[in-house]
């Protein structure tokens, strides 16, 4: 069994808790720990993201979305809901509908697994394009996002911005 790398593949992947592809994103620890490929289906990130975090309200083109949060409470926003979601729960999240979310507790640590039937996904790209690179596997401190660069780079992977941060419209 693999241990080396996070790239989808025909053999069996296992990977310690401190293993993946580490990046500071968007004020969050990201680590990609399944990157899709030309031939799979599927990619996995994991973040660790601080106290009112919020992406901006965006919507998937082709990707489905299943978030697991593994510790922490959040406000997902999907469509026209709004619900809370805590340890342990599992949401999902189809394309073509505009979705954020929010922390609530001091932090959390969520596990995004994005699919598509169409496409390969593009996810975890995006994370890596807007991403820099750390051994830091600490929530970085908070740093100027650029909405412009953010929207740019999502376009390019097929998520357009469609609105704010939850936290901006409070």
């Amino acid at each position: 069994m693999s241990t080396s790398h996070t790239l989808a593949s025909d053999e069996p992947v296992l990977l310690g808790a401190a293993e993946g592809h580490h990046l500071q994103f968007l004020n969050n620890l990201a680590t990609i720990r399944v990157a899709a490929d030309g031939r799979r289906s599927m990619s996995v990130v994991e973040f660790a993201a601080p106290k009112g975090f919020g992406p901006p309200l965006h919507n998937h083109l082709v990707e489905d979305e299943l978030f697991i949060i593994l510790d922490g409470t959040l406000t997902l926003f999907n469509g026209d809901d709004r619900f809370e979601a805590g340890e342990g729960s599992f949401a999902y999240l189809p394309h073509g509908r505009p979705h954020t979310f929010q922390v609530l507790t001091d932090s959390a640590r969520i596990v995004n697994v994005t699919a598509s039937h169409t496409e390969v996904p593009r996810f975890d790209q995006m994370v890596a394009a807007l991403g820099t690179e750390t051994t830091a596997l600490v929530i970085p401190e908070p740093a100027p996002i650029d909405p412009g660069r953010v929207a740019e780079i999502c376009a390019a992977h097929g998520i357009e911005i469609v609105g704010p941060p939850p936290g901006a419209l409070s």
